[in-house]
């Protein structure tokens, strides 16, 4: 009797095992099966636009040398009313254009300088800077600096700090119409795609929606922006 119950419980031993391996086969083909039905592509999308720029900061730096401290402040002064005269003609309001404060340096007081030979002590640095909504007027009043220079101000626009920056702050107006293109370009290059393959285009899988920049077109023209962006998306593909 018992060697037949040992009997019995090893036949259904192998009878359960033979069933789950069955059924892992089973299960292990159905999977397979399933990714090489899962045809994707993944295709990108571009939108660009050049426009002009909105928004223009000018900082103007002038600067000044003496041995009189004195005289120093007065020739500042004088600089920074002509300035602010010239540009009120020019057309900008006061409220468009800010007084820095002057960095004053007096180089016989620089410890460890060097400087006893110089020529002037004292020398000043001041700066007035326009933000202005008028991008045209601003450039064309950059062209005009000249007649500034022939009063006797010495301008200082070699460094990085008083290049002018001209700025796009409508990106929020154009995104939608731009995501919508690059999205619809993206559809374009996978519905061809499906074509040359004998497959039809599916539903969307995934999408991703790539940062928007704003750069400028070329070093001469950093007036005139390129605005871009890339929407990347996988749809799936069908027989």
């Amino acid at each position: 009797m018992i060697a037949k119950d040992l009997m019995g419980q090893c036949i259904l031993g192998i009878c359960i095992f033979l069933g789950l391996a069955s059924l892992g086969y089973l299960l292990g083909s159905s999977a397979i099966e399933f990714r090489q039905l899962e045809r994707t592509v993944t295709v990108k999308g571009l939108s660009e636009r050049e426009l002009p720029a909105d928004r223009a900061i000018w900082p103007v730096q002038f600067s000044c040398a003496t041995n009189d401290v004195m005289e120093l402040y007065d020739s500042l002064a004088r600089d920074n009313r002509t300035i602010l005269e010239f540009l009120k003609a020019q057309g900008f309001s006061p409220d468009e254009i800010t007084v820095g404060v002057p960095v004053i340096v007096d180089k016989l007081a620089q410890e460890y300088s060097g400087n006893a030979g110089v020529r002037f002590r004292y020398t000043a640095k001041q700066t007035i800077t326009i933000c202005s909504k008028k991008v045209d007027l601003v450039r064309k009043t950059m062209k005009k600096l000249l007649e500034l220079g022939r009063k006797g101000i010495v301008f200082s626009g070699n460094s990085y700090d008083t290049k002018p920056e001209f700025i796009f702050s409508r990106l929020n107006e154009i995104k939608p119409a731009m995501i919508e293109e690059a999205t619809r370009k993206a559809r374009q290059v996978a519905e061809k795609f499906a074509r040359d393959s004998d497959s039809r285009l599916g539903k969307i899988k995934r999408a991703r929606q790539g940062q928007f920049s704003i750069n400028d077109r070329d070093k001469n023209t950093p007036y005139i922006k390129k605005i871009r962006v890339v929407s990347t998306v996988e749809y799936y593909l069908s027989d």
